[in-house]
């Protein structure tokens, strides 16, 4: 599902009767800014945040530059964008590093957030920057908490610290002295969570950061909880002055309003975003690429960011080599749905391309057929992988039969390869082929 669709869908509806028109009148643009908060508040953005965000966009969007201007629907949706830009971002977005390392990363949250498995991705995404983290389990009251720390640290590649049942202060002075030992540069402690908010609870998590002076005090929350996440991060926030959130679930089905209201409720930037089940799936949130993808305007960078991800620059200059020469085989196309799979869903990477999202609205997109083209390539010979023409009746039938498919599943493959050599034959060095393959 792409990020933020139902909010999304309303803009995209909102805005596409504006840019119809030549002029527009303040009616007019009075009139869309109420569709706009009616859009807001549907999307359980806090209510004050809504009617400030709708004062100053209508004020802006009232000047004479817009209302004298030949594109003026153009020009509302440029200050709706930066807008909401501003709503979410913050000058301290990005992870602070301690000068005189470990950075010390309290994660703190209500139970059932997904805080521990988060802790895990934090560790993995450190990880591929070149830091060593170490993990801390301090949550001693949840049953198997430590166990789940250990499992995810271990997906992670990432070493957990752990002292049993013992008081967590006393674990989280304890290794932070083995991380300062071990050279470790970074500290994420697993602080336990309740399933609601409790003195005893804050008052556990106020000896820690006592006790281990943390660069940052992290709170995960449960995006699809709407407003309830945004009276959580509050509630943290006076208790412990948090340095920032991290949001999950961003990929389920949220309708917005906890990325939009948190930080000019609390004044606390959302530094990432969990969008995903797998380890690898945790993103820097980077407001203005957030704006642009609830505007429907496709967010290109975090899309050439996954493309060098999932496709090495050796693979990336092949690539680009086969094409040059017209030498693209089904051993390639099979590579190519591996890096797409690498990727995430078909539907989050298409929704990043600029003007995709309106497009692909009430369209289904079936990740399962990749696993069905997957095994239909992997009953192909060799010869044939690398010669489609000679896959005639015969081969068909028995390509079919091994990979437990149809023959018309076959065919259709087989065009769509076609069609795949042909769309890239077209698109050979073009300026957006360039900058996903090298």
């Amino acid at each position: 599902m792409a990020l933020f669709s139902s909010l999304s869908e309303k803009f995209n509806h909102i805005f596409s009767k504006l840019t119809k028109r030549g002029k527009l009148t303040e009616l007019e643009i009075k009139e869309a800014m109420r569709e706009v908060r009616m859009a807001l508040l549907e999307a359980d953005v806090n209510y004050m945040v809504a009617k400030k965000f709708v004062a100053e966009v209508s004020e802006k969007a009232m000047g004479e530059e817009v209302m004298k201007s030949l594109t003026p629907g153009q020009m509302v949706i440029k200050i709706v964008k930066d807008e909401l830009t501003k709503l979410i971002s913050s000058d301290n977005q990005k992870l602070q590093i301690a000068s005189n390392p470990p950075t010390v990363i309290m994660m703190c949250g209500l139970q059932g957030a997904g805080k521990t498995t988060m802790c895990g991705k934090l560790a993995y995404h450190l990880k591929k920057s070149g830091k060593k983290p170490l993990l801390v389990a301090c949550d001693i009251y949840r049953p198997a908490a430590i166990n789940q720390l250990q499992v995810v640290g271990k997906t992670a590649n990432a070493e957990v610290f752990e002292r049993g049942t013992q008081n967590p202060v006393k674990t989280a002075k304890q290794a932070l002295e083995h991380a300062k030992r071990q050279g470790f540069d970074t500290v994420i402690i697993d602080t336990a969570g309740r399933l609601h908010i409790n003195q005893e609870l804050m008052q556990e998590l106020k000896e820690i950061k006592k006790e281990v002076k943390p660069t940052e005090i992290l709170l995960v929350v449960d995006s699809m909880t709407g407003q309830d996440a945004v009276t959580i991060s509050e509630s943290f926030n006076n208790d412990l002055d948090i340095t920032g959130v991290v949001l999950t679930k961003l990929d389920g089905d949220t309708r917005g309003g906890a990325a939009l209201s948190i930080k000019a409720i609390t004044g606390k930037p959302i530094k990432f975003s969990g969008i995903g089940e797998k380890i690898g799936d945790l993103e820097p949130f980077y407001p203005d690429r957030i704006a642009s993808r609830i505007l429907g305007m496709g967010d290109v960078l975090s899309l050439i960011e996954k493309a060098q991800e999932a496709v090495t620059e050796e693979e990336a200059k092949k690539m680009t080599e086969k094409l040059r020469e017209n030498s693209f085989t089904f051993e390639d196309y099979l590579t190519q749905m591996e890096s797409l799979k690498k990727m995430g869903g078909l539907s989050d990477i298409l929704g990043m391309i600029p003007g995709m999202s309106a497009k692909l609205k009430g369209v289904s997109i079936d990740e399962k057929q990749l696993e069905v083209n997957k095994a239909i390539i992997q009953s192909m010979t060799r010869e044939e992988r690398l010669n489609p023409d000679i896959i005639k009746a015969s081969r068909r039938k028995r390509i079919a039969e091994g990979s437990g498919t149809t023959i018309q599943q076959v065919n259709t493959l087989l065009k769509q390869f076609e069609q795949s050599k042909e769309m890239m034959k077209q698109m050979k060095g073009k300026r957006g082929m360039r900058g996903l393959f090298g």
